[in-house]
């Protein structure tokens, strides 16, 4: 069911790295007219995207905006799979179909999971894949630290792990879900205002909150490292939204379509 989606996503994300970072070698070529450009721009704009204190002619450095729209469509993408997980089957009404078979609802519920897992694994793929090839093409013979690189990469499957397992916690808090596209949207966007305004404000709660702070690229770039605390509190949001979720599947009242 999940094919169309992968496939879609999949190249959206490749063409979205393609066009972008096509224009890196034109960028470096001119990086001293890059910083002063960069310099005109508000401070708190800078912030809200991650671009302060960052040095946008070196591959990471502009890698890095690249990879701050990735994470957004990833987040769009997990939290989607996330709040249709089990919402789908009491829309389109054929929860009994699913609960007559003989298999327990812990299974039916680590089969989707699963299934959604592997989904955003393929993208993941794709992802890193293609990080590798554009940076190559268009890196122009300069140099980056591909332990870095690496890192950030390593935060996809996190970042698709937290929307995926908020957004079927959120689906199962919900007494139904008539839409899953704009709660996907709203989750994702939401989290990134959040980041957003915690960088502009500079308000060290907000980080707390949204996993784009968790994983923001300037810092890995910057220190290659994670900040390990926030990564610890992703890990954990994590594996409450997953154990929460089966616990409320198991006492989820499901209406039937009769």
């Amino acid at each position: 069911m999940n094919l169309r989606s992968v496939i879609t996503w999949s190249i959206a994300l490749i063409v979205l790295m393609f066009v972008v970072m096509s224009f890196y070698s034109s960028f470096a070529q001119e990086a001293e007219l890059l910083e002063s450009a960069l310099e005109n721009f508000p401070k708190e704009l800078l912030m809200a995207f991650g671009m302060d204190g960052m040095n946008m002619s070196t591959v990471l450095g502009f890698f890095s905006l690249v990879f701050l729209l990735c994470q957004i469509c990833v987040s769009i993408q997990a939290a989607n799979y996330g709040f249709s997980l089990v919402s789908i089957e009491e829309r389109e009404m054929t929860a009994d179909f699913l609960l007559f078979k003989p298999v327990g609802r812990t299974q039916i519920l680590t089969g989707k999971l699963l299934a959604a897992i592997t989904s955003l694994g393929i993208t993941n793929i794709v992802i890193w894949i293609s990080s590798f090839v554009f940076i190559g093409l268009f890196r122009d013979g300069r140099p980056y630290e591909t332990r870095t690189l690496i890192l950030l990469l390593l935060t996809v499957t996190f970042m698709q792990l937290f929307f995926l397992t908020a957004g079927m916690l959120i689906s199962l808090l919900l007494r139904r879900v008539r839409s899953v596209t704009p709660l996907s949207m709203a989750l994702a966007f939401g989290m990134y205002v959040l980041s957003a305004f915690g960088g502009m404000l500079g308000d060290d709660k907000l980080s707390y909150i949204t996993p784009f702070k968790h994983f923001e690229a300037k810092y890995i770039v910057n220190h290659a490292a994670y900040d390990v605390p926030l990564v610890f509190i992703s890990a954990a949001a994590i594996i409450i939204s997953i154990v929460a979720s089966y616990v409320l599947y198991q006492r989820r009242d499901i209406h039937s379509a009769v």
